[in-house]
């Protein structure tokens, strides 16, 4: 009897674990993964010149920033769109010349990203 019990024990904790695994994975199926696009969004604030003003110097923080999240281009595309940047003043048009004007060599050139075009 004991032994029925220890095995119903194990064998709910198996499932236990694995709908927990399956529900963290879930959560991470977003742009930029498991962070949230306006928890990234927030990186870019030294950024925040060159997203509203197209001849601004482009900070060297902000290359690197743009750089790391840009190796994906879903995450980079979100970022910029997103409800963080636009309630921080980011113009769209302006915020996508970004990794042109960092000199990004393998920056996503082309890439649609909403009703904007990276360069």
């Amino acid at each position: 009897m004991e032994s029925k019990a220890r095995r119903s024990i194990w064998l709910l904790l198996v499932v236990v674990v694995v709908v927990a695994a399956g529900l963290e994975t879930a959560r991470g199926a977003g742009e930029c993964g498991r962070v949230p696009v306006d928890q990234m969004a927030l990186k870019l604030a030294p950024c925040a010149a060159a997203t509203q003003n197209p001849r601004a110097a482009v900070p060297p923080s902000c290359c690197a920033q743009v750089r790391t999240i840009g190796r994906n281009p879903k995450c980079l595309c979100a970022v910029m769109l997103s409800n963080t940047a636009r309630s921080a003043g980011v113009k769209p048009a302006v915020a996508m010349t970004i990794p042109k004007r960092c000199a990004i060599a393998n920056r996503p050139i082309g890439y649609k990203c909403g009703p904007y075009t990276l360069p």
